[in-house]
């Protein structure tokens, strides 16, 4: 079950069928099965603010995910997403909020799919993975 819920915001998912199909085949491509997955699409400050009290970081960022699996194999998590930085992301990287919001949904899902990025190897691959998953989008 892939569940999209706002806050502070007002945001619909484009094609949210289409979008929850995709996120799916994701997963299934990566070997495992899909539990839950709760998006929460925010601002900046509210993303911020669960950057601060769960993570200590005081730096605005477009994703922080939660993995909640308690059987492996088995994807279950809450993925908070800022709107305002895919937006402003989009325009420094000069692409398209479509193909950038494409990019941090997929991203939080591979994360819990097991990929980190957090050295520059772990980042590459990452990135792969992200560009290999946006061109399968149908």
């Amino acid at each position: 079950m892939i569940n999209f819920h706002t806050e502070g915001i007002d945001f619909s998912v484009p094609n949210p069928i289409k979008t929850k199909r995709w996120i799916k085949s994701v997963i299934e491509s990566e070997g495992l099965k899909l539990s839950e997955i709760n998006y929460v699409f925010c601002n900046d400050e509210y993303l911020h603010q669960i950057n601060l009290e769960y993570l200590d970081h005081d730096t605005l960022t477009d994703i922080i995910t939660f993995d909640n699996s308690e059987d492996e194999g088995i994807i279950e998590g809450d993925i908070f997403v800022s709107i305002e930085r895919i937006a402003d992301n989009a325009s420094d990287f000069g692409v398209s909020f479509e193909h950038e919001f494409k990019r941090v949904v997929i991203h939080g899902v591979l994360h819990l799919c097991g990929y980190f990025d957090e050295t520059d190897e772990e980042e590459l691959t990452m990135r792969a993975k992200e560009d290999f998953y946006i061109k399968l989008w149908q």
